[in-house]
Order: C-alpha cells, then structure tokens, then sequence
C-alpha cells in the first residue's frame, strides 16, 4: 500500500491533556473505492500548500476542539485523525460521478469550504448551510490535508485561477472567507470599526472592513507584533488592553473603554468584532459599542464564559452575532472577487505584509520540526505548511 507524510494525532498513542503538537508520520495515501456512493463523488487532491490556522494553534497547545475529534473518532471507531483544513491542491483522481455532477476534472487547481454539509437538514434547506446540524469539519471531524494527499467530497471544492490569485494567497481563501462572512454580518459603509484580536483572521477583517468602506478601523491587541502588523496594513488605531485580573478573568479594560469613547466622541463604536476568543475581549467588545450597536462574535475557546453586565447588552440595544464558518458559496464569490481585484491591495497585502513573501512563513513538510516551528508560530500570525 502507497504511504505519505501527514500530520496525526492518534489516541491510542498520546494521551490529548499531557501531550502537545502533531506527530509526523507516515499513514496510507487515500484511494478511491466506486463501491462507495460517497467515493464516487469525491476526489484524491495532490496537496500543494496547507494553512496553519487558529484552529490548529488550539490543538497544537490542546486549548479547543477535543470534544469534536474524539467525539468524531468515536462514531468512526478510529483512534487517529489527520489534522489541517485550509488548502491548495491539485486534482489527481475523481471518483465516476464528479465529472458529469461538479464539473471537476484530473488536473484542476482547487480550494475548499472546510465544512462539508448534508443538504438535507432545516439549516440547509433554507439556505443556512454554514450552520448544517449535520456538517463534518475537515481536519477536526474528518481526516484533513495535512498530508501529502487529500481526499475530500466534490461538493465542498472551490475552483482557483492561479493566473489571478498567487497560490500562497489562494491556499488562505477559507480563513480569509471567515473574515469575510464576520464583516458581510452588517453593513460597514461609513462605520467606525473595532477589530479586537489582530491575528490573521482579525487582520484579514481589517483589510477587508477597509476595503467595504469603513470610516474608521481601530485595533485593540496586545502582542506588539500583531499591532505593527495591524498599522501597516491600514488601522486608523491600535489600543493594547490591559490585562484583567486572575480571579476575574472575564473583566473589561475601563482604560480601554475610556479611549474608545474619548476617540468616538463619547458614543463609541459602530460595530465591535471579537475575534480573539478571550472572555475579557467579548466583554470589552460590549462596553465600546454605542447604543443600538453590533457586536460580531467570532473568536472560539473552549468553556464557560461570563457577561460582566447583561443589563447593558439589553437597555442599550446591542445586537450581538454569532458568526461561523463561511456562507456557502456565497461567501466563496465575495472572497474570489475581492482577491482577483488586484486594484484594492488587499491580495498584494496577504502576500507582501502577513505572509511575508514566504520569508520565515512557509514550512516545508519534509523540514517540519516542532521546537523551530513553534518558534515560527511564536513569530508569525499565519503559516503555510508546503506539503509537495
């Protein structure tokens, strides 16, 4: 049997709280099996590059997401799951009924939604399928793409133009796709907007939050990297929070609110988003949105959280959104337009200020060692894994 490198976790081999990581290892190359009416419409992917994301962070440091791969491993009496959900690949094998259904052939450049949904279920009948009851998630619920060779269902492909989008910014698409649903959430035309947590999704709302109209970006982050970052690529201001206490970790930052209304004339922001996933960045979010504001909510951690005052969230009107995942697919065709669109910047700006132009950026999989690349993650926002 053909093997590949991938990156796994295996329960039978590590226990998940005193371990940390993905171990390197080599495991069977997916095949195609007609007999199986889902592999008739699915395909085998060449993996090209690998996105390293937040998701993945979580799991590297075992902070989120054991609930979904054990519960996963368990339904499929499996105790090892092939980690990673953002990709570029090229199509080498397609199962009897991928050609005449989607249209996809041996030789295309491809991306994909990382939920696949069931379109069958009352989310996905009226349209909601980023919120499928159903929806494995690759790389968590299902084997992903770190790894030489992918096989992933035809449905959940998205085709890429590398003659428009620079295969290092095409293999991002899907996290780029998350921002991009987080600011589609309400109309940002001439809003002051608060990005708090300026890691790559944050800095990807922040270009695109710019590129929609926004009249005001402001930051709030505390890693001076990331506020660097957040100033190159077109915040009005970057606030740093102060850190809450350690017997109240969901408290807000009264200096930080102090600041907000000070810069906004006493009113505050239009629309805060919270992309961090830090219980005291929610409640910050909440105290610097003016009355009848929103509050988009997107970062995820494991746990109960706190609301440090539930009456304002009610007696000043605030709507609060919950955001996951990306519209399917018309999440997809907002991102393929504003990244074929070379004359707003922002594709140019992925490559040249957050990916660095590959410098220090990309890891290739054969190189892959965890001391270096946890200092690599240390150093960088966002990370691509060169799988072949």
């Amino acid at each position: 049997m053909a093997e590949m490198w991938a990156l796994t976790y295996d329960r039978s081999r590590e226990d998940w709280m005193s371990s940390r990581g993905m171990v390197k290892e080599r495991v069977p190359v997916p095949t195609l099996d007609e007999a199986n009416p889902e592999d008739r419409r699915s395909v085998i992917l060449k993996v090209r590059y690998a996105g390293f994301c937040g998701t993945d962070r979580g799991i590297w440091w075992r902070k989120a997401f054991d609930d979904i791969i054990h519960g996963s491993l368990d339904d499929e009496g499996r105790d090892k799951r092939i980690f990673g959900h953002e990709l570029l690949g090229e199509i080498v094998a397609v199962g009897s009924e991928v050609t005449p259904v989607f249209g996809y052939n041996v030789g295309d450049v491809v991306t994909t939604e990382s939920h696949v949904v069931c379109n069958n279920c009352p989310q996905c009948d009226l349209g909601q399928h980023h919120v499928c009851q159903n929806d494995t998630i690759i790389g968590l619920s299902r084997d992903g793409c770190f790894a030489e060779f992918a096989k992933l269902p035809a449905k959940a492909l998205w085709p890429t133009d590398l003659d428009k989008i620079r295969p290092e910014v095409a293999a991002v698409q899907e996290p780029f796709g998350n921002a991009m649903h987080a600011c589609q959430t309400v109309d940002l035309r001439e809003k002051t907007v608060a990005i708090l947590g300026t890691g790559t999704i944050g800095l990807f709302a922040l270009l695109i939050a710019k590129g929609m109209g926004a009249k005001t970006v402001i930051g709030v982050e505390v890693d001076p990297k990331k506020v660097d970052l957040a100033y190159k690529l077109g915040a009005d201001h970057v606030f740093t929070p102060g850190r809450p206490p350690a017997d109240a970790p969901w408290r807000s930052d009264p200096e930080l609110t102090a600041k907000v209304l000070e810069l906004t004339a006493g009113t505050g922001v239009d629309v805060a988003m919270e992309m961090a996933g830090v219980h005291s960045s929610t409640n910050n979010a909440i105290r610097i949105t003016r009355r009848g504001g929103d509050v988009v909510l997107f970062g995820v951690r494991n746990g109960h959280a706190v609301f440090e005052d539930a009456h304002r969230i009610v007696m000043n009107g605030l709507s609060l959104h919950g955001v996951v995942g990306r519209r399917i697919f018309g999440t997809w065709q907002r991102t393929k337009t504003l990244l074929e669109d070379h004359t707003n910047g922002i594709h140019d700006a992925i490559w040249n200020t957050i990916l660095m132009q590959g410098k220090g950026t990309i890891v290739p999989l054969a190189e892959l060692d965890p001391t270096s690349f946890e200092a690599a993650m240390a150093e960088h926002p966002k990370l691509l894994l060169q799988m072949s």
